[in-house]
C-alpha cells in the first residue's frame, strides 16, 4: 500500500488488454486517444435495445459536480514542527490539552505512551511528546487531500498514525506526517492532482476520500436511494462477514498476484461482452462511484465493513452513487472498456484492512 502504482499494458491471447491493476516500473505515455468515460444510468435492468452508451461525465447525466470528494475542500498547509520532550501531567491537564498545548495533538502523544480510552492522567505523570511534523486538520480536508498538500503517501500518513476503520479525520486532529513532508506550491498541488488520474491506489480511495467531521459530529447514514450528491463522511457498515457472490460470470483473464517481475495484479479481470451487468458482490455502502481515475474509467467501490472493500472497474455504466446502500446481487453499473483497455472486461478487488485479498479464494465456484 505505501507505494504508488502505475498502469502499464499487456496484451493476452485473445486480445484482451489489461491495465491499472497492474504496477509497473516504468509509468507509460499516455495515449493521444480520448479515454473512454461512463455514462450514468438508472438503477434499472431493463434498457431499451438501442441504448447507444455514449461517453458522458457525471456532470453530463445527473447536471452535478462530479469532482471526487478529495478535491472538494482544498488543503491549507499548517504544518508545525514539534520537538521531542518530556512532559509533566499536571492537576486539571486532559489529553486533548496538552495535545493542543506541544502540538503533537492527543493521538500521537497517546500512541507514543501506550495509553487507551478514557486516557485517565495523574499528576506528576510524564508523557513522551513525540517530535516530528504535524498537521492540523480543518473541516472537509481528506486524507488523500492532505497527503496531497505535503507531497506524501496516505498510506504513510496511516502507518504513522495507527488509524483504522473507518479512516474518518476528525476536526483539530495533528496527524502526523513523514519526515519528507513539506508543502506544496500551487502549481505542484495541481500536477501531483493530475497525475492522480492515473495512479490513485484504490486503497486510498477506500480510506483517504472521506471528509474530516467535526468532533461530536456523526457520518451520514447511507440511503437506498440519495437524492442530492452525497460529499459529507458515510458510515460504514457495522459489520460484515460474508459470502461474497461473483459480480458477473465470465472467463478470468488475468488471476490475482505476480504476473512477471514488477507487474503484479490486485485483484483479477473477467472478459465479458459490453453491456453485461455489474452486481454487487455483496451488501454494503458505495464509498465511490465515477470516472476521475483514468486507468480503471468507471470505477465503483463498496465498503462492506469489517474492513472489506470490493472494487468494479472499467465500467461502461454506473448505476449507482456514493452514500448509497446496497444489496448483495444489486445492479450497481454495465462492463465495458473504459479507462486503459481496449476490450470489454471487469476488473474487480477485494481488500480487507486495506490490503488487496485473492478474490478466487473469497468467490464460490463458477
Amino acid at each position: 500500500m505505501g507505494g504508488r502504482l502505475h498502469p502499464f499494458w499487456l496484451v493476452l491471447p485473445g486480445a484482451f488488454a489489461l491495465a491499472g491493476c497492474i504496477p509497473s516500473v516504468t509509468p507509460p505515455q499516455r495515449s493521444a486517444a480520448p479515454l473512454a468515460r461512463p455514462a450514468v444510468v438508472a438503477p434499472t435492468d431493463a434498457l431499451p435495445a438501442d441504448f447507444d452508451f455514449e461517453r458522458r461525465s457525471l456532470a453530463d447525466v445527473r447536471g452535478g459536480d462530479p469532482a471526487p470528494t478529495w478535491t472538494l475542500k482544498p488543503v491549507v498547509a499548517n504544518i508545525r514542527t514539534v520537538e521531542s520532550s518530556v512532559y509533566t501531567v499536571r492537576r486539571g491537564d486532559t489529553l486533548r490539552a496538552i495535545g493542543a498545548m506541544t502540538g503533537a495533538g492527543s493521538e500521537a502523544i497517546a500512541l507514543e505512551n501506550d495509553l487507551s480510552p478514557p486516557f485517565t492522567l495523574i499528576p506528576g505523570q510524564s508523557l513522551r511528546i513525540p517530535g516530528g511534523l504535524f498537521h492540523r486538520v480543518a473541516s472537509g480536508e481528506t486524507g488523500i487531500g492532505i497527503a496531497r498538500a505535503y507531497g506524501v503517501d496516505w498510506g504513510d500518513i496511516i502507518t504513522l498514525n495507527a488509524l483504522s476503520e473507518p479512516y474518518i479525520l476528525r476536526v483539530g486532529q495533528r496527524l502526523r506526517l513523514p519526515r519528507e513532508a513539506r508543502p506544496l506550491t500551487p502549481r505542484e498541488v495541481d500536477v501531483a492532482a493530475r497525475a492522480e488520474a492515473f495512479q490513485l491506489d484504490i486503497g486510498d480511495i477506500a480510506t483517504g476520500s472521506q471528509p474530516a467531521l467535526a468532533a461530536r459530529a456523526e457520518p451520514l447514514a447511507a440511503s437506498a436511494a440519495p437524492r442530492r450528491p452525497v460529499v459529507g463522511a458515510i458510515a460504514s457498515p457495522k459489520s460484515f462477514s460474508g459470502p461474497f457472490q461473483w459480480p458477473l460470470h465470465g472467463a478470468v483473464v488475468a488471476k490475482f498476484g505476480k504476473l512477471a517481475p514488477g507487474k503484479i495484479n490486485d485483484g483479477i479481470n473477467i472478459a465479458v461482452a459490453r453491456g453485461t451487468p455489474i452486481r454487487a458482490a455483496a451488501d454494503g455502502v458505495v464509498a465511490f462511484a465515477g470516472d476521475q481515475i483514468a486507468v480503471y474509467g468507471g470505477l465503483i467501490l463498496i465498503d462492506h465493513g469489517s474492513g472489506w472493500v470490493s472494487a468494479y472497474g472499467h465500467a461502461e455504466q454506473i448505476a449507482v452513487q456514493r452514500g448509497q446502500q446496497v444489496a448483495g446481487g444489486d445492479l450497481i453499473g454495465r462492463a465495458g472498456a473504459s479507462g486503459q483497455v481496449q476490450s470489454s472486461q471487469l476488473h474487480f478487488q477485494l481488500r480487507k484492512n486495506r490490503l488487496p485479498v485473492d478474490p478466487m479464494k473469497q468467490l464460490p465456484p463458477q
